[in-house]
């Protein structure tokens, strides 16, 4: 059986865990999130705890139960707690603001660079150079930072560009004469 699948989760108070045959509903303070339920794993809630077990012997099985329960604990994690990304604006003129639901950056184009918030996704910008993306789910979250990275990635010989907090760029030499 698979490590993280032998693990059960833990479901802290005010969290709410709704098991159908379809899906898997987590209901708490952060909002309400929900997972395609595999037929190849058994989800059992026993005494505020989650345990996944694979249905079969088969491989499939068994990667599934660590899958669908990382999946799950993501989404208990997000509901109770949430998730957030910080990325960093590097450069001369850089500068991230908030309006509403939309995340306007300055990076260096002839043009600001507007990208919209989905929903249950919101973004902050504690510093024009920093923006902070915060959500329930983890998945819309890293997809969000991804997207606000792409606006401007980090170039090898300067290092101006949008990063992560917590990203190391890697500067090369330049050409010598």
């Amino acid at each position: 059986m698979s490590r993280v699948g032998k693990m059960p989760v833990a479901v802290p108070q005010g969290v709410d865990v709704a098991i159908n045959a379809e899906t898997i509903d987590v209901k708490g303070a952060g909002g309400k999130l929900s997972a395609a339920a595999s037929r190849l794993v058994k989800v059992e809630l026993k005494d505020g705890k989650l345990s996944f077990v694979p249905a079969d012997e088969s491989r499939e099985a068994n990667a599934m139960s660590g899958t669908l329960r990382q999946l799950v604990n993501n989404m208990v994690v997000g509901v109770s707690k949430g998730f957030e990304k910080k990325l960093n604006l590097i450069g001369v003129g850089y500068k991230a603001s908030v309006q509403g639901n939309k995340l306007n950056l300055n990076v260096g184009y002839s043009h600001p660079v507007i990208l919209e918030m989905p929903e249950g996704i919101t973004a902050a910008t504690p510093t024009p150079t920093e923006v902070v993306i915060k959500g329930a789910d983890r998945q819309a979250v890293g997809q969000i930072a991804a997207e606000v990275r792409a606006t401007r990635p980090p170039e090898p010989y300067k290092g101006k560009g949008v990063r992560y907090s917590d990203e190391r760029v890697i500067i090369k030499e330049t050409k010598k004469k």
